[in-house]
């Protein structure tokens, strides 16, 4: 466990995959501490988090999960069971966390998205097969207290930040803003289009950070790296970022129709394992979504499949 400024304390989780880790963080209340995220529910997360909270002076008293992936949820049912605290989640959060992690059609819904856009068969059975790698390590907690942006949490305004989630949510305070993977640094939160998820979660993206300049935080607490000094220019330098993947895209395109997977390939190029080929067709679609939206790129669709081509 780590001290930050302002009475913030850190814990940071072990991942089986990239980044390596997670934080989460404990903010400092009247009455004990307010937990934002849990972590992965692995083996060993209840008595690892067991051994964390035996170091704090006083109870947790309130937890808030920013969003529903694995690395975030995973382990909130277990510190419900340690601590007795209620949960705190986003309103459109929590439904995508039930369709994902409850939905009994998930798998048939996955299988075909990615059929639509492009995935060969023999190579979409290991897409779908990494993500449910992650199922047995989710244990959310049902029912929490649903949250909406401008909605308070001990003093903490919770702040929409769409795009890598529909429904993550920040916690701002002062001039510390709880970031969650919204803005991360060096690397880039994955924005992906997934099915039943917003249309235009790039779009959804490049206006959540916009808003985080105007907060002009003093310091950003992300889920993954170090503290970020300024967030309003990690922000700019994201909203940079993808507007050079919005131009690799375009370029990407030509007359032949496309499809997400195929595109993939020169954004992302051909040496990734399945578990990263998913996220690679996930964020080539955003991409490719945004240049229809901007007019740089045209849809192709019918029964079989989606596909692009340039709007050039």
């Amino acid at each position: 466990m780590d001290e930050l400024d302002a009475g913030i304390r850190r814990v940071t989780l072990p991942l089986p995959t990239r980044p390596g880790h997670v934080h989460a963080y404990l903010l400092p209340r009247d009455d004990g501490w307010t937990l934002v995220d849990t972590g992965l529910g692995l083996p060993d997360a209840k008595e690892r988090w067991a051994s964390e909270l035996a170091e704090l002076p006083g109870p947790v008293r309130q937890i808030v999960v920013t969003h529903f992936h694995p690395d975030h949820v995973g382990a909130a049912a277990d510190l419900v069971e340690l601590t007795g605290a209620p949960v705190a989640q986003g309103r459109v959060d929590y439904e995508q966390c039930r369709l994902v992690w409850d939905g009994s059609d998930w798998t048939d819904v996955l299988d075909d998205w990615f059929r639509r856009h492009g995935v060969p068969d023999e190579v979409m059975r290991e897409l779908i097969e990494q993500g449910a790698l992650w199922r047995p390590f989710i244990r959310f907690q049902r029912d929490p207290q649903l949250l909406d942006p401008g909605d308070h949490v001990d003093g903490w305004r919770a702040v929409a930040a769409p795009g890598h989630a529909d429904g993550q949510l920040m916690l701002v305070r002062d001039d510390v803003l709880v970031a969650a993977d919204h803005v991360l640094d060096p690397i880039s939160p994955t924005v992906g289009l997934w099915p039943r998820s917003r249309p235009d979660p790039l779009g959804d993206y490049l206006g959540a950070l916009e808003a985080t300049i105007a907060l002009d935080a003093r310091v950003a607490l992300p889920g993954h790296g170090e503290p970020i000094h300024d967030p309003s220019a990690r922000a700019r330098a994201l909203i940079a970022h993808h507007a050079e993947r919005l131009a690799a895209t375009a370029a990407a395109l030509g007359d032949e129709p496309l499809t997400g997977y195929e595109v993939s390939f020169p954004l992302f190029g051909h040496d990734l394992k399945p578990a990263a080929r998913r996220f690679a067709v996930a964020e080539t679609l955003s991409h490719l979504e945004r240049l229809v939206l901007e007019g740089g790129a045209r849809r192709t669709e019918d029964d079989r499949r989606v596909a692009y081509t340039s709007a050039e």
